[in-house]
This record gives C-alpha cells, structure tokens and sequence, in this order.
C-alpha cells in the first residue's frame, strides 16, 4: 500500500509540474510536440541517450521537441490523458493503459536487428546462488522478490501471467518481501549486492548493462525466462493535428534508413537504448498483452474457484485469442514495413 501510494504521489507530482509548465489543458502549438520517455534507468542516463535522437527529430520534422522523463508508468498516461504529452515510447502495458484511458494510439514500434525481434521478461539471481525456479515457487516466505512497477509488461505483467499465476502463487503473500524498483538496474544490483535474493527483469535491460561494463550485473544469472514478447510501441494522441502526425510518422519510420553516413550515426545513436530502428504498427501489437491479461484474469479466477469469474475470464481470453489470430492473419511477413 505505501510503494501505491508512493507512486501514485510521484505522478501527482509529475503531472503538476507539467501542467505548472503547460499551462492546464491547454493544447501544445502546432510546431511543439512534448516526447513522453520511460526512465528504465536513472533519468540522466535516459537523457544522454535520446538526446541525439530528440535533436534529430527537431531537425526532421521542424518542430521543437520537449522531452518528459518519468520511471512512473502512471505518469506517463497521466501525462498524456491531461494533453501534457502528444506522444512517447512506452512499454506495451503501459502504452495499453495509454491506449485505453488517455486517448492514445500506436503508430509505430521499435524492432531490434540482433536476430530476435522481441525481448523476454527473466527473472536474475546471484551466479553463487543455489535458488532455482522450484524454490521461487515454494510460497514459505524465506526469499525476498525485486519486480517493476504494476504496470511493466516485462517487470510485473508477463512473470504474472507466465509463471506465478499458473502455479497459484501470490507473490506478495509468498515471499518475504517483494520490492518494487523504479527501474531495473537497481533491482539488478540490489540482487548482485545481496540485499535480494532474485529479481525480475528483461533480457534488454540485462543486455545493455552488460554491454556497459557494469560489473554488478557481470554478477548474475537468469533462472527463468519468458516467451519472446513485442518490442515496445511508440504512441500518440488521436487528436494531433494530422500535418504534425505526418512529419512524425516519417521522421520514425526514415529514422536509421539507408547506407548514409548519417544514418550510420542515426543507428549507432539507437544502439544506445538496444533499439534497432522503428516500423509502422496499429493498436493490434497490444493483443499479445492483452492476452496475457485475460490469461492471467483466469489463473486468478481458478485460483478462486469461482465458477462465474472462471467462466467470465474465460470467454474473455477466447474472444482476444480470436483476435489476434485474425491479426496474425493479416499481418505482413516479419521484417517488411
């Protein structure tokens, strides 16, 4: 309740220094656009790395781009239900929630040209560890959890629906503590310092740490990963003006193209943030979530024994699963825009 509330505060708060600085409700002119940013790390580091991209955005499209920074999910739809922010690279539950009560679309989604088009939610322990899945899943409260903000797709949502709920596990009632970091990176550490014993997290996040020299994470090993989930989606509000949703459509979707030199330098400024460049999506790339929420709506319902909700989530699973198979359906072959 006090982390909730915590948060809850910190997007209070984010929100009114927006509005202290955008004047209310008040639409943003037509040659402004405000960015909305999630601070999977601290904000300074988030800064430095979309800062060339943010640069290259203004320079593209001729509009001024103010960037907004938050780790709070809330703050971010918030943020964007109040008209404080036109758009934002968002996880995929959050961008749902942005979707859904902030008059929010997907336009675009970042991919990454690694070879896999996705990342996994993971769960990290120490290397000298000896806890394995099966101790996770004992519920005798001897183990402490770290995991994101109820929000996270790969932080809270996808362990959830893929790991916990099917084995009838509450975390909160199972384990010693679960702490609820801001961001990854401190969990992470929290886990190589020995303050917890496991941590969720996502193969990104690990990835980028590790590029980065950070010789805390060099510490850990993951002992449960997810299925591949989608790359994250950019979203804006509905109600841009179309010659502003335009210039930025191209700007994302030109964004690293070609064999220039500048776009070289457009690449190696996205390598920073494990993006591999951005593609033209709709509203439909968050039905794998979707998904995983009625999934997990019905382990709870089962859970429960309660045959009326059992019977509820269920019709609701069947009815998203139907849609994203005729999503798929339609969808072009992986890797064309």
């Amino acid at each position: 309740m006090i982390r909730r509330a915590l948060l809850g505060v910190t997007a209070a708060l984010s929100i009114a220094a927006l509005v202290g600085c955008g004047g209310g409700d008040k639409p943003a002119a037509k040659n402004e656009v405000t960015f909305s940013i999630l601070s999977t790390e601290s904000a300074q580091n988030m800064e430095g790395y979309w800062q060339p991209i943010l640069k290259d955005m203004e320079k593209s499209t001729g509009l001024t781009v103010k960037p907004f920074f938050s780790s709070s999910y809330s703050a971010l739809i918030e943020a964007m239900r109040f008209k404080q922010t036109d758009l934002g690279w968002f996880s995929n539950r959050s961008g749902l929630d942005a979707v859904r009560r902030s008059n929010g679309e997907v336009f675009a989604r970042t991919f990454d040209d690694s070879g896999t088009d996705g990342y996994r939610s993971i769960i990290l322990v120490r290397k000298d560890s000896p806890i394995t899945q099966a101790d996770l899943l004992k519920c005798d409260k001897r183990l402490t959890l770290g995991m994101g903000d109820v929000k996270s797709t790969s932080g809270n949502l996808a362990p959830m629906a893929l790991f916990f709920t099917p084995a009838g596990i509450d975390p909160a009632e199972c384990f010693k503590t679960v702490l609820t970091a801001t961001n990854y990176q401190a969990n992470m550490f929290a886990v190589a310092n020995g303050k917890l014993d496991a941590t969720v997290g996502n193969s990104t996040a690990l990835q980028l740490s590790l590029a980065r020299g950070d010789k805390q994470t060099s510490q850990l090993k993951t002992i449960w990963e997810s299925e591949i989930l989608p790359e994250d989606p950019i979203v804006w509000r509905k109600d841009l003006d179309p010659a502003v949703k335009e210039k930025l459509r191209q700007f994302f979707l030109t964004y690293g193209q070609g064999n220039t030199p500048e776009a070289a330098q457009q690449r190696a400024n996205m390598k920073k943030l494990s993006i591999g460049g951005f593609r033209p999506a709709d509203d439909s790339h968050l039905l794998f979530v979707r998904k995983m929420e009625a999934g997990e709506e019905l382990g709870l319902a089962q859970k429960a024994k309660d045959p009326a909700k059992i019977a509820d989530a269920q019709k609701k699973l069947n009815a998203v699963s139907a849609e994203a198979a005729a999503a798929a359906a339609k969808a072009p072959p992986a890797g064309t825009n």
